[in-house]
C-alpha cells in the first residue's frame, strides 16, 4: 500500500517529532527498525525532501531499479515523486532529513530558482556521494535550520528559513558538480555510448519512421534519468544533449546538400523533419544559411 506524505505534520508524526513550523522540518532518525510487515514502504511525497543517509540498513527502489546507497550519501525528492524503501530485516537505519513544503517558497526568489536544482529530477540511483567534509557541511546547515525552528514563528521566520534551505540546495549543486568531475572517466564512457546510440539511430533509418531521437529516449537507453543525463552532457561537452543530436542530424544534411542533387524537400523528409520550413529554419539558425544557399555556395 502506498502512503502519501502531503504535509510536514504528517512526516513529523511518523517519527514522533514535534511540528515547530508548518512548512519546514529537520528530522533525525536513529536506529529505525520497522516491523516485519513494514520492511517495504512505498511513499508518494507532496513535499521537497533531502535525505542524508547515515547507516546501511535500507535500499531505495525507483521503478524497477534498486540502489544500495551508502552512508554519507544524499537522495532528494520533489513533490509528486514516488519512492520505495526496502529495509533490511534485522538491520537498523539512521538518517537526517530536511523537508519543506512548496508553499514555503511563495513570494521568495527561490520560487524561480527551484527550477535550477535539476537534481530533484534525478533517480535515486543517481544519488550524491559526499566526502566527510561535505557531509559535515550539510549537517551543519541542517543544524542551523533546526536552531531557527526553535524560535517562535515571527515575520522573519520564513525569510530566514528560505535562506538556509537555499544554502543547502546550493551546496548540493556544488557537490553534484564535483561528482561529475571526479567521475569524468565513467562519464566519458557514457558520452561515447551516447554518441554511438545516436549514430546507430541515424544510420538505421529511424529518422523517417520515428522522427528525431529525444533526450528522454537517449537517457532511458543509457539507464539514466533525463535530468541527470542532461546535466552530465552539459558538464562533459559544454552544450546540451539536444544540441548534440541536432548537430549530428545537420551534419547528415550538409553531406546530402554537398554531394547530391536530392530535392531539399526530400532531404528534409529523410532527416525526419515535420516540414521543409522546419528544416530550413533549424538549418539557418545553426549555419546562417538556408539549405539552398548552402548547396549553392558548396558547389
Amino acid at each position: 500500500m502506498m502512503q502519501k506524505i502531503e504535509t510536514i505534520e504528517q512526516y513529523n508524526r511518523l517519527f514522533g517529532e514535534e511540528t515547530k513550523h508548518p512548512l519546514v522540518t529537520v528530522v533525525e532518525v536513529k536506529d529505525y527498525q520497522p516491523q516485519p510487515d513494514e520492511l517495504t514502504q512505498t511513499t508518494k511525497y507532496g513535499l521537497y525532501a533531502i535525505f542524508l543517509k547515515q547507516g546501511v540498513g535500507c535500499r531505495l527502489r525507483y521503478g524497477r531499479e534498486t540502489y544500495d546507497y551508502q552512508a554519507g550519501s544524499i537522495v532528494t525528492m520533489a513533490p509528486g515523486q514516488v519512492v520505495t524503501t526496502e529495509f533490511i530485516e534485522g538491520e537498523h537505519s539512521s538518517w537526517k532529513a530536511l523537508l519543506f513544503h512548496p508553499d514555503l517558497l511563495f513570494g521568495t526568489p527561490l520560487t524561480e530558482r527551484i527550477r535550477e536544482y535539476g537534481f530533484f529530477g534525478y533517480d535515486q540511483r543517481e544519488a550524491l556521494h559526499l566526502s566527510d567534509d561535505e557531509r559535515r557541511t550539510i549537517e551543519d546547515t541542517f543544524a542551523h535550520i533546526a536552531h531557527e525552528l526553535e524560535h517562535a514563528i515571527d515575520q522573519h521566520s520564513n525569510q530566514l528559513l528560505t535562506v538556509y534551505v537555499q544554502l543547502v540546495l546550493d551546496y548540493c549543486l556544488r557537490f553534484y558538480d564535483r561528482q561529475f568531475i571526479t567521475r569524468h572517466k565513467a562519464n566519458s564512457t557514457l558520452i561515447s555510448r551516447f554518441e554511438k546510440l545516436v549514430d546507430d539511430y541515424l544510420a538505421n533509418g529511424q529518422l523517417v519512421s520515428k522522427g528525431h531521437p529525444t533526450v528522454a529516449w537517449c537517457a532511458s537507453e543509457l539507464c539514466l534519468s533525463a535530468n541527470y543525463f542532461g546535466d552530465l552532457v552539459r558538464k562533459e561537452l559544454g552544450g546540451t544533449a539536444k544540441d548534440f543530436i541536432t548537430q549530428k542530424i545537420l551534419a547528415l544534411a550538409k553531406q546530402e546538400l554537398r554531394t547530391t542533387d536530392t530535392p531539399i524537400s526530400l532531404v528534409s523528409e529523410r532527416l525526419g523533419f515535420s516540414s521543409v520550413s522546419h528544416f530550413t529554419r533549424l538549418f539557418k539558425a545553426h549555419t546562417g544559411q538556408t539549405p539552398s544557399q548552402y548547396r549553392l555556395l558548396s558547389a
